[in-house]
Parts: structure tokens; C-alpha cells; sequence
């Protein structure tokens, strides 16, 4: 009987310590309330604590008491601190394993995310709109990429109000995370060797380098990859040569002379879309630490598709505006061209996104891709009004928090001058900024391919334009059609001789047309060309 008592006292002891330390900070709040005890136990970066803790949830829309039961989880923790610059704030971020009574970890599910034992509680310090993160993650989840579920919640420590945190996901694999095969040790060849894999670039010393420099760096340093999952304690040597041989293979063939080939240059290895996608979500927030830290990139088995996915995205706090060096707070400039602004910088972005730059298909996607996204989930009404939904959700206990770190009006590394007064300015400055990089992104994305932007107030239906000319043994004729029609290309030599013809079904948009004139002879060439759109005309080519 006294052994089923105990834990009941305890609990009834616990919430009475808790009750009475908070009483004059918080009685209720419409987030869901966190609790946590380490008995004393200092928290450390590593190893995890043993720790007890209560969640109070009684709901959407149901307000949480502080004398309300632990509800929603109650039971054993290990807890650390995480992060790396964050570590240096007051108000410090953790991690904690659920874990059950004898010490093992458990796998749960809070707040109707899929169960695991991992989870994160993101301490938004110096981010005073208390949302960057949110708002990266819920872009990458409407783009239909997976990206960490968050809950915004209020924390209390050892007695102590700590404010609103965002309880998150961590990166792992799992079918509700990052969906890819798990990888056994005793997986070392065939398929089985190849996937799943999680990996990074980041500070972490624990994984390999890339062959490659990164570009205008200009003091040497080296691309570093990660190990993340399996975890370098648990990887075996024919997994590590593998991850390591096939990362370097997508990398030669980005890097060669024929990167753009659909079958044998670098998409033979990785998914161009989720690159797409990631490009997006880095350049919308300017995210200084994007591309060079805390990047993720997964990779199932072979006969799950088996390329390099980017993402999942992570770690946007000094996205948004919230970086006074290396550019960090323009609202003009691409984010991957860290490089040429900060070469001094250690940590620099690899050469990829350079070569993406050149490819003209890549480019091509990422403007339909962009177009398609701006009439949906990256609209202005959509993110403006994301933005207003969190910053009621959190109105209430935004007084608790900025009682408790007041930081508003106030620098903290590395905030952007001018600095908003007020919660009211953050949210004001950071819609206004927003706008500003989401026209700038829209009018710099080049305007080319399928989803080309047709110049208004032009009668004709198609573009026709010949590069080089003069020509050599190889031109382009690139074509710009305003509708859906079809055309009639040919060339023609100065005596009327046909040496050259092409007929094409167009859509609206842009297409390159390669051209042989290694046979020609030197002279004079004339380009005719006539849509079923009405529009007719000529081009004089140059041949040498």
C-alpha cells in the first residue's frame, strides 16, 4: 500500500513547490504549461539528467490552471542543453528524451504529433517576434516537405517561470519525422547499404570533407558532412565509405563540365525539387546561417528512390532580419552567395549552389516552382496572416515572457538596427521586410523556361532570338511563346536553300532550341519563322 501512495505524495508535494514559486508569475494560460524538476541537479550540455516533468493541456481552446493535473505527460525525462551561440542566453534551450520509470527511453506522442521519445524545447531569446523558426518550418511543411511539427508552450523550471518556449521535433528518423529505411549495422552491402542516411554540414568534427572548396573563400577552408543518422557511435565502416563515396560522387558530377545532364550529371544523384524547395525556404528568410550550418540532407536505399534529398530545414533564428553582420538583414542579395560577402567567414557554403546557379533547368523549375507557391502557401495574405495567428496565439503570455526576459526595445546579439520598441514594431518591421524580399526574390529568379513571364503590351505571340551570332558550330535559338501554339522554324542560305527546318507544338513560356551549323558553310543565313499565332518574321544569322 505505501509503495502506491508515494508517488501520488510526490506529486502532491511537487505541484504545491510549484504552485506557490509561480502563483505571482502565472495562474493559467490558454498554452499548455510545461513543468519540469531536476531536483536540484544542475542541467549539463551533455550527458542528459535524469529530471521529472508534467505537461498541463486540457485542450484547444481550454484554458490550463497551474493547480490543474499533469494531463497530458507525467513521468521521467533525461534533459540537457542544446544549441551552440543560443547556449550563450539566459534563457537556455533544451533537449529532452521521454523516458519511463526505470530510466529507458519511451516513445510518446505529445500534442498529437507521432510518438517518439526526442523532443526539443527551443528557447526564442533573441528572436522577439518569438516566431522565425515556426515560420520556416510551416513554409517547408506547406511546400509538402516534412519539416519539425511546434507548440508553443510556457515552461517551468525547478519552480521557476522561464517563458514561452516552442516544443519541437527533433530531426530523427521515424516514419512520422524523416521517413527513410532504418539502417541496421549489419547492413553493409547490396541494397541495404544504401539508405537510410541522415547527414549534415556543421560544426560537428565527426564525419568527413568535401573534396571541393568552397568558392571565394579565401582562407582555406573546407566543407565538413556530419553524421547524424546513424550516429557516428553506431555507423560501421562500410556504411561510412558508402555515404562518404556516394555524397562525393553527386559532388564530381555537379562539378563536371556535363553537371546538366539529366541522366548522368548531378540529378542522377539527388532530388532536384526538394533542392528547390530548400533554396526557397533559406532565401525567403535571407538565413545567414543557411546553406553552411545546421543544413540536413537524407538519403533512403536504393529502391526507395535513393537520391540526396535536402532538408529537413532547421535553425532560422537569425533568419528574418535578425543579423547584423555578413548582410544578414538585407531585403536584396541571395543568401547563397555568402561567399563573396563574408570569405573571411570559416564556415562557408559549398560550391552546389553556385553550379545550380548555371544550371538552366534548375533555374527554369525554381520559377515555376516560385510562381506556383506565390499563388498558395507563400502568398502575402497567407504568411501576413500566419504571422497575425501567432501573434495572437501568443498575446497572453507574451506579457509573462517579456516581464521575464525583458529584451524588447533592447540589443541582443545579433540584433539589426534600427531595433522595434515594441512587440507591435517587431511584427510591423518583420511584414514589411518580408514584403520587401519576397518582390526582390520575385523579380531576380531569372525569367526563363516554362513558367516565363511574357513581356506585356507586345503584340506578337513569340520571341525569337539567335546566341551566339555570329555562330561558329553550335547556336540557340530561344523562343518565348506568349500562348499555347505551333511553329515553323527554318533556316535558309543567301541562294533560298532550306539547310535546316523544326516544327514545334509550343505552351506559353520559354524553350532553348540547340542548332548544328558545323556543316554550313560560311556566309550569310537568314532564320524564318511563323506561328499559328499570327506572328511571322526573320532573323540574319552570321555563320563563320
Amino acid at each position: 500500500m505505501l509503495m502506491k501512495i508515494r508517488p501520488l505524495f510526490f506529486l502532491a508535494f511537487f505541484s504545491m513547490v510549484f504552485h506557490a514559486a509561480t502563483a505571482q508569475v502565472l495562474t493559467s494560460s490558454n498554452l499548455p504549461l510545461v513543468v519540469i524538476n531536476t531536483h536540484g541537479v544542475e542541467i549539463l550540455d551533455d550527458p542528459k539528467i535524469e529530471a521529472d516533468m508534467g505537461i498541463v493541456y486540457n485542450g484547444e481552446g481550454v484554458r490550463n490552471n497551474i493547480t490543474d493535473p499533469f494531463n497530458h505527460y507525467n513521468g521521467k525525462i533525461g534533459i540537457e542543453l542544446r544549441g551552440q551561440s543560443s547556449q550563450m542566453f539566459p534563457m537556455k534551450p533544451y533537449g529532452f528524451e521521454l523516458r519511463d520509470n526505470a530510466g529507458n527511453s519511451q516513445n510518446k506522442s505529445l500534442f498529437g504529433f507521432p510518438s517518439e521519445s526526442d523532443w526539443i524545447l527551443y528557447a526564442p531569446y533573441n528572436d522577439k517576434t518569438l516566431m522565425h523558426n515556426f515560420l520556416a518550418y510551416t513554409m517547408s511543411r506547406e511546400m509538402g516537405r516534412y519539416a519539425s511539427r511546434c507548440r508553443y508552450v510556457e515552461l517551468v523550471l525547478n519552480g521557476e517561470y522561464r517563458g514561452i518556449y516552442i516544443l519541437m521535433e527533433k530531426i530523427k528518423r521515424n516514419s512520422g519525422r524523416v521517413n527513410i529505411t532504418k539502417l541496421n549495422p549489419a547492413d553493409i552491402s547490396g541494397d541495404a547499404v544504401t539508405g537510410g542516411y541522415i547527414f549534415s554540414i556543421d560544426k560537428e568534427a565527426d564525419g568527413w570533407f568535401s573534396e571541393y572548396f568552397p568558392d571565394r573563400s579565401s582562407m582555406g577552408q573546407r566543407i565538413r558532412y556530419s553524421y547524424v543518422v546513424p550516429k557516428i557511435t553506431a555507423v560501421v565502416p562500410e556504411q561510412i565509405e558508402y555515404i562518404r563515396t556516394y555524397t562525393d560522387s553527386f559532388e564530381r558530377a555537379l562539378f563536371n563540365e556535363g553537371f546538366q545532364h539529366k541522366s548522368k550529371g548531378w540529378r542522377r544523384y539527388a532530388d532536384e525539387s526538394s533542392f528547390i524547395d530548400y533554396f526557397l525556404v533559406n532565401e525567403i528568410s535571407h538565413n545567414v546561417d543557411g546553406y553552411r550550418l545546421s543544413a540536413y540532407f537524407s538519403k533512403d536505399r536504393y529502391s526507395k528512390g535513393g537520391k540526396i534529398n535536402a532538408g529537413p530545414v532547421w535553425d532560422y533564428d537569425l533568419g528574418f532580419r535578425n543579423a547584423n553582420y555578413c548582410r544578414g538583414a538585407d531585403t536584396i542579395g541571395w543568401a547563397w552567395q555568402f561567399n563573396e560577402t563574408c570569405p573571411q567567414d570559416y564556415w562557408q557554403v559549398p560550391f552546389w549552389w553556385d553550379r545550380f546557379d548555371k544550371d538552366t533547368a534548375f533555374m527554369a523549375h525554381l520559377r515555376c516552382r516560385w510562381k506556383q507557391l506565390r499563388a498558395g502557401s507563400l502568398s502575402d495574405n497567407r504568411l501576413n496572416t500566419l504571422i497575425d495567428s501567432i501573434a495572437n496565439l501568443t498575446a497572453e503570455a507574451r506579457q509573462r515572457h517579456f516581464q521575464k526576459w525583458p529584451v524588447l526595445g533592447t540589443y541582443v546579439w545579433p540584433n539589426v538596427d534600427p531595433i522595434p520598441a515594441t512587440y507591435a514594431d517587431e511584427i510591423t518591421v518583420l511584414k514589411e521586410w518580408l514584403g520587401k524580399r519576397l518582390t526582390w526574390i520575385g523579380n531576380n529568379i531569372p525569367n526563363r523556361g516554362a513558367c516565363y513571364d511574357f513581356p506585356p503590351g507586345i503584340k506578337e505571340t513569340v520571341l525569337i532570338t539567335v546566341a551566339p551570332n555570329p555562330v561558329y558550330d553550335l547556336f540557340t535559338i530561344d523562343v518565348k511563346s506568349k500562348q499555347d501554339q505551333d511553329l515553323l522554324l527554318s533556316v535558309y542560305d543567301a541562294g533560298g536553300r532550306q539547310v535546316w527546318a523544326k516544327q514545334f507544338s509550343l505552351q506559353e513560356g520559354n524553350i532553348q532550341v540547340p542548332v548544328s551549323s558545323a556543316v554550313w558553310q560560311r556566309g550569310v543565313y537568314f532564320l524564318s519563322y511563323r506561328s499559328t499565332g499570327g506572328t511571322v518574321g526573320s532573323r540574319r544569322i552570321l555563320k563563320l
